[in-house]
């Protein structure tokens, strides 16, 4: 640690990391997993953003399986070359939508990379289960198509059928190989991709998409728990979401899901308490015919509004959610409205990396007087605003992710069921302790993940359990310790 407190650059720490892991694999996970609030930022979001983007010119080896257009037809044999049989977790992504940053192509290797050392660090699945895939189709993005360091196939992407066949081919591939039981993560598709193979394989494979059900589950869990700080029950809240992608859909009907089942209404009745703004204007009836199929769910009748203030002051929300991947959107006016009519106002700016927040920890309690409960998706540094210490909570996908795919391999499961993010939700919320609550936070510390993880798995296995999609029987009698024991933990043994 004290050598990469050296660096003074955030990139070269990663670097270091990077060559660590290759050299020491036991060492980096020891090292993350003892100081993990230090280094989770440079491991994962804002850091692997510009890792991505340069991730060319700071090329040292290859990490994780390429598997590309011209392996069409090979794809098994291609799975077959990674040295690893006993795969448990798969983490790809075709690079179109990385974090907010856009196309980065195969470069967006970074990403799978640094989202399966999280889930070993911090929910304890073996590296050697883990296996990072970037299937690579091209880029449109014209800058790393004429950058002489650029990794990837040098074409514009390729779409439609030629697309759907070769992820088609993929999946069974997967399955063939590794069989039923294989968790596969869908990790930054843009959002016409990601809906569809979403919806396509939930019914046939063990997949999970983080960007849409992960942020979901970890936004519902710290709106749960804000509402101990706030009052009143999920279903008495007015939500609005900037942003009406992958992110903004599917934290939407995931709130949707959790007001329907606390209040046993239908789920079209606890959607009208939601309302979605994305770069058009207010999402409303009147516009049903152009919109995206994941958005006409959320097309309320309601007159025009072309802008987020416009639309702030005419729903007066009690919670406003960033999901747009467009930094500084949340202005001071809308800050300043909110707070007007809301006595504590919610205040989620989610889009990564910092760069892209709709607005800083700092702007949120300056021009809330300092009564916001404001969350991020990327880390902010503590406040200071008249004499009190705010912290703003981090809502990270990396508290849900690795104890969902914990819970999903110690049961066994064979799909993921939406009732396992809500419980997963449920798991975390409940570990805000008051200590917590009394800073102004939403979310637990870092410090503690593994054990978060361990409740989380458990709750989700349970859930596994009671849907009857559980394989591994019988089922254990205390699931928090059966988790604790399925742990990794990086220690050297003991020889004699």
């Amino acid at each position: 640690m004290n050598m990469l407190r050296q660096y003074k650059v955030p990139l070269h720490i990663y670097m270091a990391m990077m060559d660590l892991q290759e050299r020491n694999e036991r060492l980096f996970y020891k090292l993350l997993i003892d100081n993990v609030e230090e280094l989770l930022p440079i491991v994962y979001t804002p850091t692997v953003g510009e890792a991505c983007q340069k991730y060319g010119s700071i090329f040292r080896r290859p990490q994780g399986l390429y598997i590309s257009l011209k392996e069409k037809g090979k794809i098994l044999e291609v799975l077959k070359n990674w040295p690893e049989r006993n795969i448990q977790v798969i983490v790809v992504t075709d690079g179109e939508r990385i974090l907010g940053l856009g196309d980065l192509g195969c470069q967006g290797m970074g990403i799978p990379v640094g989202k399966l050392s999280l889930y070993t660090a911090l929910g304890g699945l073996r590296p050697s289960a883990c296996l990072p895939i970037t299937i690579d189709v091209g880029t449109n993005n014209k800058d790393l198509l004429k950058d002489e360091f650029y990794i990837g196939l040098r074409q514009n992407r390729a779409t439609g059928q030629e697309y759907a066949e070769l992820l088609e081919e993929f999946m069974f591939a997967v399955k063939q190989n590794y069989g039923e039981k294989v968790l596969i993560q869908f990790e930054d598709f843009a959002n016409h991709n990601a809906f569809e193979l979403l919806a396509k394989y939930s019914n046939t494979h063990l997949v999970f998409n983080d960007d849409i059900q992960g942020t979901a589950s970890v936004v519902l869990a710290g709106l749960i728990a804000a509402l101990k700080l706030v009052g009143g029950k999920l279903s008495d809240q007015k939500f609005l979401f900037l942003g009406a992608g992958e992110a903004g859909t599917g934290i939407a009907e995931l709130i949707a899901l959790e007001m329907s089942k606390q209040t046993k209404t239908s789920i079209e009745e606890t959607r009208k308490k939601i309302w979605l703004v994305d770069s058009k204007g207010l999402i409303i009836a009147s516009r049903k015919e152009t919109l995206q199929h994941f958005k006409k769910p959320w097309a309320h009748e309601h007159e025009p509004m072309r802008t987020l203030l416009d639309a702030v002051k005419a729903i007066k929300p009690t919670v406003l959610i960033g999901s747009s991947g467009v930094g500084k959107t949340f202005t001071k006016q809308v800050v300043e409205a909110m707070a007007s009519f809301n006595k504590k106002p919610i205040i989620l700016a989610l889009s990564n990396p910092t760069s892209q927040s709709e607005c800083t920890a700092e702007e949120a309690y300056t021009w809330s007087e300092g009564r916001a409960i404001f969350a991020s998706g990327s880390p902010f540094n503590p406040v200071e605003y008249n004499g009190k210490t705010y912290v703003p909570g981090q809502a990270n996908n990396a508290y849900i992710f690795p104890g969902l795919g914990l819970g999903l391999i110690i049961s066994g499961a064979i799909r993921v069921k939406d009732d396992m993010l809500l419980a997963a939700s449920e798991a975390l919320a409940a570990q805000v302790a008051t200590e917590n609550f009394e800073k102004g936070l939403i979310y637990p510390p870092f410090s503690n993940i593994r054990k978060i993880s361990a409740h989380i798995a458990a709750n989700v296995a349970a859930k596994a359990y009671e849907l009857g999609l559980a394989s591994r029987l019988p089922r254990p009698k205390d699931l928090v310790e059966y988790a604790e024991s399925c742990m990794y933990n990086p220690v050297y043994r003991t020889y004699r």
